[in-house]
């Protein structure tokens, strides 16, 4: 006879509570006590909030709670965004909200039907009583007692994040989620509200740590928070009363472990992983991962090490992901103060969309009348900067830009990508096909590679350079084919590859055997297997200044629109940027103002030099994704200095200064970076990093998180990216070649019925409402 299964709950929370009720369920004759520190009353907190394929799970899994739960819960279908007595609605969301307290008796009535043992008032520090349990579930909360006896093994890490927040109830009513935002002279104060029974709501409050210190609040003083936040909200509470409940000014842990279970103790809920209140709650968390734990022991009751295995292979991915998302929308708030300063629409648009996971699209199919008002809002600020409009309803990536007298007939932007084919640093009929294709394909502006100011500032043998007769000659051949049969502008890019030089092209094997001297601001070489640079002296620095300067003219002559300076990915002038590359003790290193000192010195030079009607682009590193590297306060003075110099646009890159960087990479994985810069400093910007679609680019834009998009690789293999989007969106409004027109009346009907196609399956895959008809 098979030994029974006994199961040990430490952690009375939903997360746990569910996890017995499914167990118990599919294996009746297990044993599961659960141990809960609190009454059966208690409950710290007011609402908790599910989404509709939250709901769904719960439907699937377990009917009788699924009921239960839905019995009691506040549904909404909009959220608001409102501030300072603006407000708009966006429907199609699909949330409910539901009291804790009400939850928890629920689930302490299903665990009774199912024969789950509670034992409340039971604080367990010890497992010794328990050693007899196959399975030891530790969901006692955030600061685990259970986890911290073995956070070695579990790796825990736990980061207090930067704003202050407190959670309170109020009996005002709301008919949709809302986010209210307050400007004060002391800074943006938020509060993320909603209904979750009749006659009381959840009210969030969340401000930047300066702003809480000067409206004067204290962590502990419930009385004095709640009347200085009853004042500044009254207009939002109209007369209603908050209520707390434990409610001290916190900051939010962030926890993480590396391992989620030790022999036969699992971690389930806020002890294994949090995710920031702003995507959702806890409490969903925890209840998706109750279900995946559940299931795994269901499927391996005799194996419990495979259970684990299986749950944590199930759930980390998922787990990380809504963690990042979480992450990003709580970077969003801790940046309110930055954003508020948009306009309206754009400002509700970018709180829709702060986590990157809704995009334009996916708003624009649940409610157009939000994003009508987004996109004409955004239109007539392009209009209000003297640029034509051909319609009101433009999409924003094929809305003009202007930088000085040069206008881009689209936001679309070619990044700079090595072809490494150039035979002494001349350019050849596959860079002719290269560029001059792209331009054909509608691009608003191409960056050429990087191209070398001298023989040695090359990064390969391949490179590209613009430093004799030669080269330039050959440039002006494919700028010519640009200009004179494509609206498309085009920049080159004019750089010194530094210590990353003299290397192999990226698919040789072989490393050069004749390799030349290589410079950089310090003598660091950037691997151990590359060469070691010699740190720049005056004299060389002058030979280089000469370099670009004449590379500026020579990028004149050959007919470019625009130079963009490199300034990024550890190369000369942004080796002398980071402090990981520049440990100089001159007047050329230790302080930003000294790092920044040669650069600043070529960009004026170059500047001199450039027809003052054409715009200069810079691009930099904004992080070196490693420890003791650039800080933001760094890029921020960065970018002012080049603004000030004359720059016009800042093209925002992120590491590759080292080789032992960890980048964070993802869908639009750079673009704060980029939001941070042109927010901050108050000069466009250009991003990239895998943006892949035309969705993306118009979220981007409209949440003003950038002016111009860069695509690298998704136009390598797909040169008529800008033609496809346009005809996915409808856009017939820019030039076609005349020899390509007849392509029209195949493309549009094509793009035009994939898009339905592809808008019908966003529908049929929503998740289906579960409100109460």
């Amino acid at each position: 006879m098979a030994k029974k299964l006994k199961i040990t709950v430490v952690g009375g929370g939903p997360g746990g509570l569910y996890f017995s009720i499914l167990t118990k369920k599919a294996i009746p004759d297990c044993e599961i006590d659960v141990y809960e520190r609190n009454k059966p009353d208690d409950s710290f907190g007011f609402g908790v909030v599910f989404s509709d394929e939250t709901l769904g799970e719960f439907l699937k899994k377990d009917m009788p709670s699924y009921e239960l739960i839905r019995s009691k819960f506040a549904y909404w279908d909009d959220i608001i965004i409102a501030r300072d007595g603006q407000q708009v609605s966006s429907a199609g969301n699909g949330f409910c909200g539901c009291s804790r307290k009400t939850l928890l008796q629920l689930l302490h009535l299903r665990c009774e039907q199912e024969g789950v043992r509670l034992h409340f008032e039971t604080n367990i520090e010890n497992l010794e009583p328990f050693k007899d349990s196959d399975v030891i579930v530790a969901c006692d909360g955030i600061s685990s007692t259970i986890r911290s006896q073995f956070e070695d093994h579990f790796g825990t890490q736990i980061q207090l994040k930067k704003n202050k927040f407190v959670w309170m109830g109020s009996t005002k009513p709301l008919d949709a989620f809302t986010y209210f935002f307050k400007k004060t002279p002391m800074g943006t104060v938020a509060a993320h509200t909603y209904q979750y029974e009749e006659g009381r709501s959840t009210w969030i409050f969340e401000c930047a740590p300066e702003t809480w210190e000067k409206l004067g609040f204290d962590a502990y003083d419930e009385k004095d928070t709640t009347q200085k936040l009853e004042a500044l909200f009254q207009d939002e509470l109209e007369g209603h009363a908050l209520i707390t409940n434990k409610s001290h000014w916190r900051q939010f842990p962030h926890v993480t472990n590396t391992n989620w279970y030790k022999d036969n103790i699992v971690l389930l809920g806020d002890a294994k992983a949090t995710a920031h209140y702003s995507i959702g709650s806890g409490t969903k968390l925890a209840m998706e991962c109750a279900i995946a734990l559940s299931d795994a022991i269901v499927a391996h009751p005799e194996a419990i090490t495979t259970a684990f295995e299986s749950y944590e292979k199930t759930r980390r991915n998922t787990v990380e992901m809504i963690q990042y998302a979480a992450n990003v929308s709580l970077d969003w708030f801790e940046n309110m103060d930055r954003h508020i300063q948009h306009d309206f629409y754009q400002f509700a648009f970018g709180c829709m969309t702060r986590s990157k996971k809704v995009t334009y699209e996916n708003l624009r199919i649940r409610d157009t009348s939000f994003t009508d008002k987004v996109l004409q809002e955004f239109n007539s600020n392009v209009k209000n900067q003297n640029v034509a409009l051909s319609t009101v309803n433009m999409p924003a990536a094929f809305t003009p830009f202007k930088l000085r007298d040069l206008v881009l007939q689209n936001r679309i932007v070619m990044s700079p990508m090595g072809q490494y084919t150039a035979i002494d640093g001349v350019v050849n009929n596959w860079h002719f096909q290269h560029y001059t294709s792209r331009a054909i394909g509608g691009l608003g502006l191409i960056l050429t590679e990087m191209t070398a100011i001298s023989e040695t500032g090359r990064i390969t043998l391949g490179c590209a350079g613009i430093y004799t007769k030669e080269q330039v000659h050959e440039w002006k051949k494919i700028t010519n084919f640009i200009h004179q049969y494509t609206s498309c502008k085009i920049g080159i890019q004019l750089g010194h590859s530094g210590r990353k030089g003299a290397t192999k092209k990226p698919w040789e094997t072989e490393e050069l055997k004749e390799k030349w001297n290589v410079l950089s601001a310090s003598a660091i070489p950037f691997t151990e297997n590359t060469s070691v640079p010699k740190e720049m002296d005056t004299e060389d620095m002058h030979e280089i200044t000469e370099q670009f300067i004449q590379a500026t003219k020579n990028a004149h002559e050959a007919g470019f629109d625009m130079i963009e300076l490199q300034a990024h990915h550890g190369f000369l002038l942004a080796s002398f940027l980071s402090p990981l590359t520049n440990i100089r003790t001159d007047e050329y290193g230790g302080s930003i103002i000294n790092r920044m000192r040669f650069p600043l010195h070529i960009f004026h030079a170059i500047r001199a030099v450039f027809p003052i009607e054409k715009p200069i682009s810079v691009r930099i590193s904004a992080t070196d994704w490693t420890e003791n590297g650039i800080t933001e306060e760094d890029v921020i003075y960065i970018a002012n200095a080049f603004k000030k110099a004359g720059a016009d646009i800042i093209n925002v890159s992120t590491g590759n200064t080292v080789a032992n960087q960890k980048p964070l990479t993802g869908r639009m994985w750079q673009t704060p970076f980029s939001d941070t810069i042109r927010n901050m400093v108050a000069i466009p910007t250009i991003t990239a990093g895998y943006i892949q679609d035309i969705d993306q680019i118009n979220t981007i834009l409209l949440n003003g998180r950038a002016d111009l998009v860069a695509l690298g690789r998704p136009l390598l293999l797909d040169p008529y990216f800008v033609r496809n989007a346009q005809a996915y969106e409808g856009f017939q409004d820019q030039e076609i070649p005349n020899p390509y027109l007849m392509g029209v009346s195949h493309l549009y009907p094509l793009k035009g019925s994939e898009r339905k196609q592809t808008e019908a399956m966003k529908k049929a895959l929503k998740p289906k409402s579960n409100k109460k008809s």
